[in-house]
């Protein structure tokens, strides 16, 4: 199939961006970004710092794991290049996993940022519609320093699998995750992406308590969001007062949390970390189709589809690591609800906020976005005092009056059991518009197993019967998906607690 030329869809507007040679330190990695439009070049640095030593200067291996920790980001722009070069040493496995990955992300950002409604792009620049966007293919990738068909063998990186590091955010998802494999006897080593605009304030209260208070605790800085800032900057398609507007979602990427997680590969190899958990929990594994054209909502770097492509990857490297949620069975009512009851301290740190603020030295969540007011609607449902949050209580009562008109972004069935119990306390008057989605769906304050988003063998079985006895405790029991039905199952059986962890098939692979 031809590909639609530059002119005729608006897309084409960059002729290379190159990527790299990145510079070692010890504690830094640090990669230029060339974009090259016309006659005009410009250029940018994308940086990593490190709390201590995590890189060896002479190591050729860190100055492999160092170019695709750099690499990342560049995989959102493949629909708007002809061309992306990545400098420096990168092998088979590398290559193969970014190709696949840019493929994968050509297809979200063409759905989900440029077919379907989004207030950051100049429509008018845009010219391409669901018929001809099948068509359209991203940047051809090159890798002028390509290492030999075959390198040297290399010694994983795992010495413990009790050893785990849980990406943190400050979120409830990552706060519950620490929770409870710290209660189960895992040594965790909790990893925060300081990112250096007002992201890092949702993760500041979290960071500054385990900080002080939990051993390998580690934090990576780095200016990736200044980077795809500058990056929008290049975009004709793209407002270019994109910084000024409100919106619960990014201009253009949708290939995000890989930059963090890479990010945090230096750490697990320099400690012997051989788990990295990833806090998603049920909803955020989706399939979709939008006239015609396959994708996962716009959640991929959330899935399991995700974790499995990581931890292939991480095989074909030989390094012994292993990436997935142990919250998947999860429902993120409940996993609001067994953070607030079962660890409350935890609780305490937690701000799910799209703006939040600093008062006073302490991160504060705005009380106004879409965020706010799903966290706030949940909190309330389940007993739970939002004010131990940060939230206030005029931010309380505007949060539960919006959320009787305003959607939220938050599978059906969870959405629609929330205001089945905010209805039921008197929260949500019958008169309310929000009042006809209010029905209850029980399966979400249970296990929920589906053999897609959530099957039984989607975290290794040694960390199953210890969790599954927590999630008893807090869960309302536990169903498998049978059809269009739930049917109960026993979380604890041994069909559920010893079926292979595995990776999965190559599900980013089946996408377009």
């Amino acid at each position: 199939m031809n590909r639609p030329s530059s002119a005729s869809t608006g897309l084409r507007c960059i002729n290379r961006l190159e990527v790299g040679p990145v510079l070692v330190e010890p504690r830094k990695i640090t990669a230029r970004y060339v974009v090259v439009q016309g006659s005009d070049r410009s250029e940018t640095e994308l940086v990593y710092k490190y709390e201590e030593d995590v890189l060896d200067p002479s190591d050729p291996a860190a100055h492999n794991l160092a170019s695709m920790v750099t690499a990342q980001a560049a995989l959102n722009y493949g629909l708007f290049c002809d061309q992306l070069v990545f400098h420096g040493p990168f092998d088979r496995a590398d290559t193969r996993f970014l190709e696949e990955m840019t493929r994968n992300t050509n297809r979200e950002i063409l759905v989900n940022k440029l077919l379907l409604p989004n207030p950051f792009l100049l429509s008018d620049r845009l010219h391409i519609d669901a018929k001809t966007a099948g068509a359209i293919e991203g940047a051809e990738l090159s890798f002028p320093d390509l290492l030999p068909e075959k390198p040297a063998a290399r010694a994983g990186w795992s010495k413990d699998r009790l050893r785990c590091a849980v990406l943190s955010s400050g979120g409830k998802e990552s706060l519950l995750s620490f929770g409870l494999l710290g209660e189960i006897g895992c040594e965790v080593h909790p990893i925060y992406i300081n990112e250096s605009g007002r992201h890092w304030y949702t993760a500041l209260n979290a960071h500054r308590a385990f900080r002080s208070q939990v051993p390998h605790t580690g934090r990576v800085w780095t200016n990736i969001d200044r980077v795809y800032n500058w990056m929008l900057r290049h975009l004709p398609v793209v407002r270019q007062d994109f910084a000024k507007l409100r919106a619960d979602q990014y201009p253009i990427r949708l290939w995000t949390v890989a930059g963090f997680v890479f990010g945090a590969l230096p750490l697990l190899r320099a400690r012997g970390v051989g788990r990295l958990i990833i806090g998603d929990e049920y909803d955020t594994t989706l399939r979709a189709t939008h006239q015609g054209l396959s994708h996962y909502g716009g959640l991929f770097d959330q899935s399991r589809y995700f974790d499995n492509a990581l931890s292939r990857y991480y095989e074909r490297k030989g390094w012994g690591v292993a990436q997935f949620s142990v919250l998947r069975p999860l429902s993120e009512l409940l996993v609001q609800t067994m953070l607030a009851k079962r660890y409350p301290e935890l609780r305490r740190l937690q701000v799910s906020c799209h703006a939040a603020h600093l008062e006073e030295d302490r991160a504060l969540p705005c009380g106004r976005c879409e965020k706010c007011r799903r966290v706030v609607g949940m909190l309330v449902a389940t007993g739970a005092d939002p004010r131990d949050c940060g939230y206030n209580g005029k931010q309380i009562e505007d949060a539960l009056v919006a959320l009787r008109t305003r959607d939220v972004h938050q599978e059906a069935a969870t959405s629609e059991h929330v205001l089945h119990m905010l209805a039921k306390q008197g929260h949500l008057p019958p008169d309310a518009p929000a009042a006809r989605s209010a029905r209850p769906h029980p399966e979400v304050l249970r296990l929920r197993f589906d053999s897609e988003r959530s099957p039984f063998h989607t975290f290794p079985d040694d960390l199953r019967g210890p969790l599954h006895r927590i999630y008893g405790e807090h869960a309302e029991g536990a169903v498998q998906r049978s059809g269009r039905s739930w049917v109960e199952v026993d979380p604890m059986s041994d069909a559920v607690l010893h079926a292979p962890y595995r990776f999965g098939r190559a599900e980013s692979e089946q996408t377009g």
